[in-house]
């Protein structure tokens, strides 16, 4: 486990972290472990829809840092996520259409804090993650983003396309990347907006990307097909500003 993941061992602790609201990214929970204290935290656990994973003592004493984990290891947010709705509040503060960046498989740390500086640069008023395939807000991403993790909301969501119907019902319609898509320069990307971002790998899922509105590519002339993924996302959300600004 890296050493900017915040861990918090043993019972007691990782018990009272869930119920002070602390945000808990994973649970690691020694297999066959099932006593009445366990079985408190793991429902804890459910309540806020942590990722739970059961593992071998000797893969459990190698990510905590002492050997007093008592047979749990939680990894914390280095920083606090936000509701969808105050990213949404955010924009009506500012009198703006919502523009917001979802993220869909961005599992390197550093992609992820690119993307939230570019989105900081590029006016947009939130970014959303899901819970699971993507990276958290660990201290790599803090750093790489230069600061905008200060300033630029991100919540996080247990289903990217049930939210992104949701989002419908509040006026918004969504753009993702795709090499097969429309020339981004002929889309048009006013209004209330949310920019699909897919990963370097798989890129958006189809679920995903079938919940979208519209499909848009970069024209690319190079030998290789694709771009680093929080580099199409500073082009693509670039282009949403240069179309707001007409």
């Amino acid at each position: 486990m890296s050493e900017d993941n915040l861990l918090i061992e043993g019972r007691n602790a990782v018990l009272e972290a869930f119920r002070s609201g602390r945000t808990i990214d994973k649970l690691y929970v020694l297999d066959g472990c099932r006593d009445g204290p366990i079985q408190t935290i793991l429902k804890e656990a459910r309540k806020q829809d942590t990722i739970i994973t059961f593992v071998a003592r000797e893969r459990l004493d190698q990510m905590a840092r002492s050997k007093g984990h008592q047979g749990v290891v939680a990894q914390a947010s280095a920083y606090g996520y936000v509701q969808v709705e105050d990213i949404l509040q955010k924009a009506r503060e500012k009198g703006e259409d919502p523009f917001l960046i979802l993220l869909d498989g961005i599992e390197d740390p550093h992609n992820l804090g690119a993307i939230i500086r570019t989105a900081n640069l590029a006016g947009a008023h939130g970014v959303i993650i899901p819970r699971r395939r993507a990276a958290g807000l660990t201290a790599t991403v803090a750093k790489t983003s230069a600061g905008a993790l200060n300033y630029t909301p991100v919540a996080k969501v247990t289903n990217l396309k049930a939210t992104m119907e949701q989002l419908k019902k509040e006026g918004l319609w969504f753009v993702c990347a795709h090499m097969d898509g429309e020339l981004m320069y002929r889309v048009n990307l006013k209004g209330p907006i949310g920019l699909v971002i897919g990963g370097e790998g798989d890129g958006v899922g189809r679920l995903v990307r079938e919940t979208c509105d519209m499909t848009a590519s970069i024209p690319m002339y190079g030998d290789i097909d694709s771009l680093n993924a929080s580099v199409a996302a500073g082009v693509l959300a670039y282009e949403i500003v240069r179309q707001r600004l007409l």
